[in-house]
């Protein structure tokens, strides 16, 4: 084809007349060394502590450590492609996690990316891990209770909704176990869940989820996993991305339980982190800062005042301990900064006193402010007698001649410990754990021998439900015992009692 000169000249007129240029400006560093999943970085002279970076093959870091020449990173995701001279990229993004609604019911990582197979994540919102935790000011009292379901707990170590109750005891004792009774009990109580599994096998984890499924509890929880086999930056920033999914809800004004089971391998991970950063090591190793890690997530849980809506995050940090020894440094470290802590005993467990909570060690510092006032009524001396009995009880074992008072205490803190054993996935609603506590401290069932006191309980509480269901439901609506209450609820006790005898041919 031929084109004159004219037409030339008039298609490069047009083409000058249309030429845009664009310029793209990146921020763009190079990996000076790389290993065990830290990386230096050099050239990145705006880098934002905690933000993203881009490593290739779209591997996302996080940096930790800046310093004068170079930057410290953690890179989280495989990191075997990554050479010295690689290609780092800026995302101007602090390390974040989607949040919302889209998350109840799902299992996501530490960087809110979904590992449950269910598609992906159906939000559009984005919070920081990290923030700075509410101040005074807009907090309001810890008043209202969250029923964890278990009897031992909820009646001598009261948890409110906002506060932060830790639990811990060696390696199975059952700390997972209070947890997930703690989650399924919130079934229609309006508070949701997140639970957090740090450094957990992937087999204990989908045992969990399954559990909570199988219980219909995944309807309001959303678990985050960083497994055994996942990279320590993920088990560092495991508790942050719970904690920052759990805040969107809290300022919803809705009510959240977060569990972080467990803050040990947290507190390990950060400190296989900070040596390879080259950070001091301090006492046991740990970076001097592992007290803040700690406190600046656990003083993020709170119950909001009225103004700011009212919303709350309830904390159960668990801690493994070794051999029961709770003055080591972590477990200190974190009684001091939650409002109380739940201590399980090897020796309780062992012999069947299920869940093995240690009553003497244990308390619950604001929690009795938001505890029933029936449950209160019922459970008030019980936390004395126990102790009196533990005490009575080690004496006894002597064989010396008791006196009937001695005795007296002894068959009745035998039969309240019965009633405090409680099997696993089975919470119980506050109206029947008052009723069944009633029974051992009042001294109802004094006179039934101990091998029977469990199938007492059972039965009882059937018996309730089936035909003085009145009395259940008006200790529900009224919230304590009443003189009126109390009579209907002894008449049914000796009228339950007389029957369950000639059953069992108790004179």
């Amino acid at each position: 084809m031929n084109l004159r000169p004219e037409e030339i000249s008039s298609i490069i007129r047009q083409q000058i007349e249309n030429f845009e240029t664009t310029v793209e400006v990146s921020d763009v560093g190079t990996v000076i060394q790389i290993g065990d999943g830290v990386a230096r970085v050099y050239g990145l002279e705006e880098c934002m502590y905690s933000e993203l970076l881009e490593f290739p093959e779209g591997v996302l870091g996080m940096a930790l450590n800046l310093e004068e020449d170079n930057i410290g990173v953690v890179i989280l995701g495989p990191y075997r492609h990554i050479k010295e001279g690689s290609v780092v990229k800026r995302t101007g993004r602090i390390a974040s996690v989607p949040v919302g609604d889209g998350l109840i019911g799902r299992v996501v990582n530490p960087v809110g990316q979904p590992i449950d197979g269910k598609g992906p994540i159906k939000s559009d919102k984005f919070r920081p891990i990290e923030k700075i935790a509410y101040g005074v000011i807009f907090r309001g009292p810890v008043n209202t209770p969250l029923q964890t379901g278990i009897k031992s707990i909820d009646a001598m170590i009261p948890i409110g909704r906002g506060q932060r109750e830790l639990i811990m005891g060696d390696r199975q004792t059952g700390k997972t176990a209070i947890a997930v009774d703690a989650i399924i009990n919130q079934k229609g109580q309006n508070c949701l869940c997140v639970y957090v599994a740090i450094g957990q096998k992937n087999s204990t984890v989908a045992n969990v989820v399954q559990r909570l499924t199988d219980e219909g509890a995944m309807d309001h929880t959303i678990v985050v996993s960083a497994t055994a086999s996942d990279p320590s930056p993920l088990l560092y920033i495991a508790p942050f991305a719970g904690c920052a999914i759990a805040e969107e809800f809290m300022e919803q004004g809705r009510d959240v339980l977060i569990v972080y089971d467990d803050l040990t391998k947290q507190a390990a991970a950060y400190r296989e982190l900070s040596l390879l950063l080259r950070r001091p090591p301090g006492r046991e190793a740990y970076p001097g800062d592992v007290f803040n890690l700690h406190s600046r997530l656990l003083e993020r849980s709170a119950k909001l005042s009225k103004d700011m809506g009212g919303g709350s995050i309830t904390a159960l940090p668990v801690i493994e301990t070794q051999q029961g020894d709770v003055s080591a440094y972590i477990p200190t470290n974190v009684i001091s900064i939650t409002d109380g802590q739940i201590i399980l005993e090897p020796d309780l467990f062992y012999a069947g006193q299920r869940p093995a909570v240690n009553v003497g060690l244990s308390v619950s510092r604001v929690g009795g402010k938001a505890q029933r006032k029936a449950m209160r009524q019922v459970a008030g001396q019980l936390r004395l007698s126990l102790a009196q009995y533990n005490e009575l009880a080690a004496f006894a074992q002597f064989g010396s001649d008791l006196d009937k008072g001695t005795l007296a205490k002894l068959t009745r803190g035998e039969r309240m410990l019965e009633i405090l054993k409680q099997g696993q996935f089975v919470p119980m609603a506050m109206e029947d754990q008052v009723m069944a506590i009633y029974l051992g401290v009042k001294g109802m069932v004094d006179d039934i021998p101990v091998d029977l006191i469990r199938d007492f309980e059972v039965e009882f509480l059937k018996y309730m439900k089936a035909e003085k269901a009145a009395v259940g439901e008006d200790i529900k609506s009224s919230l304590e015992i009443t003189d009126a209450n109390e009579a209907k609820l002894k008449e049914a006790i000796e009228e339950f009692k007389k029957r369950f005898k000639s059953q069992h041919g108790i004179s």
